[in-house]
C-alpha cells in the first residue's frame, strides 16, 4: 500500500500544538518512517518517440526510489539554489504570514486546483506522464487534475483570446532531448509553491523536462513575474525516479482540518491586534 504525507497531514499535527495561541511557540518537528531509501540504478538509457525525440512517458515518483519517500529515515536534502529575488513589499507579506495562514492558502489543503507549476511544486504524490509526438500528457494521482499540451512550438493565443486560467495558456518545444513547456496568463488565485509564494498576472513559467536515462526523470521551472521579483528565478533540477505502480484514485472532497485551521486563524489574529 503507497502512502504520502501531504499538506492536510502537516495541518493536522498543527493543530493540537497551536489551539492556544497564548502559549508558548514551540518547536515542530517532521516525523520520518523506518525505511532506507534504495536509488534505482539508471537503468540504461531513455527510449526514444516515433519522430526521434525522447519520451518521456511512465509514472514518476519524487526522489531516486520510483516509490513513495514519504517512511524515508533519510531527510530530503535541501535544494542548492538561490535565493528567490522578491521585492521587498513581497517578501515582507511572505514573512508576515502565519504557518497557519500558508496552510489556508495551499491548495492541497483547501481542495483547489494546484496549478503550474504546483502541478509539479504542490504536489505530494506520483505523476503519469505520456508523450506522444506533437502532445504531452500530464496528469497527477490526486483531485483528477491534469493538462495537455501541443509540443510542436506553436504560439500562445492572442492577447484579445486569453483568459485566466489554472495551468495558463501553455505551449511546447523541444530544445535537443528537453522538452520546454510555456505558460502564461495564470490565475492569480494559485501559488507558485506551498510557503506562499503568491504571483501575479504578469508570470509566465517556463519549465523543463528532460530524461537522462530510463529510470529518471528530471523537471526545471523558472519564474518571470516583474510585479513579484526583482529578476527572473531559475530552480535547481528536482529528481523523479520510474515507478511500477498505476496512479489510483485519491480526491479530496472536504478536508475537515480547513475549519479547524479557519478558527485557529481566527485566534491567532485576535492575539496580533
Amino acid at each position: 500500500m503507497r502512502t504520502h504525507v501531504g499538506a492536510a497531514l502537516v495541518a493536522a499535527c498543527l493543530l493540537p500544538a497551536a489551539a492556544a495561541a497564548q502559549e508558548k511557540p514551540k518547536t515542530f518537528v517532521e516525523a520520518r518512517g523506518n525505511v532506507v531509501p534504495v536509488p534505482l540504478p539508471p537503468g540504461g538509457p531513455a527510449p526514444r518517440m516515433a519522430d526521434g525525440k525522447v519520451d518521456l512517458s511512465g509514472v514518476w515518483f519524487a526522489g531516486p526510489t520510483g516509490k513513495a519517500n514519504a517512511w524515508s529515515v533519510v531527510p530530503d536534502a535541501p535544494l542548492a539554489q538561490d535565493a528567490v529575488p522578491f521585492q521587498p513589499w513581497a517578501d515582507a507579506k511572505i514573512k508576515s504570514m502565519s504557518r497557519t495562514e500558508r496552510e489556508l492558502g495551499n491548495p492541497g489543503v483547501t481542495c483547489a486546483p494546484v496549478g503550474v507549476p504546483g502541478m509539479f511544486t504542490i504536489n505530494p504524490y506520483p505523476h503519469q506522464i505520456v508523450t506522444t509526438p506533437g502532445l504531452f500528457v500530464h496528469l497527477i494521482e490526486s483531485d483528477n487534475r491534469w493538462r495537455v499540451v501541443h509540443t510542436d512550438g506553436r504560439p500562445h493565443k492572442s492577447k484579445d483570446e486569453l483568459e485566466p486560467l489554472y495551468n495558463g495558456d501553455e505551449t511546447a518545444r523541444w530544445e535537443g532531448d528537453t522538452l520546454v513547456i510555456d505558460s502564461i496568463s495564470i490565475d492569480e488565485q494559485t501559488w507558485i509553491q506551498g510557503n506562499g509564494w503568491f504571483h501575479s498576472d504578469a508570470l509566465h513559467v517556463i519549465e523543463r523536462l528532460r530524461r537522462p536515462s530510463l529510470n529518471y526523470l528530471e523537471y526545471q521551472f523558472t519564474i518571470e513575474d516583474p510585479k513579484v521579483l526583482t529578476r527572473p528565478w531559475t530552480s535547481a533540477w528536482r529528481t523523479y525516479s520510474l515507478g511500477k505502480e498505476d496512479l489510483t484514485e485519491n480526491f479530496c472532497t472536504r478536508n475537515e482540518n480547513v475549519d479547524q485551521l479557519r478558527k485557529l486563524n481566527e485566534v491567532e489574529a485576535g492575539t496580533r491586534r
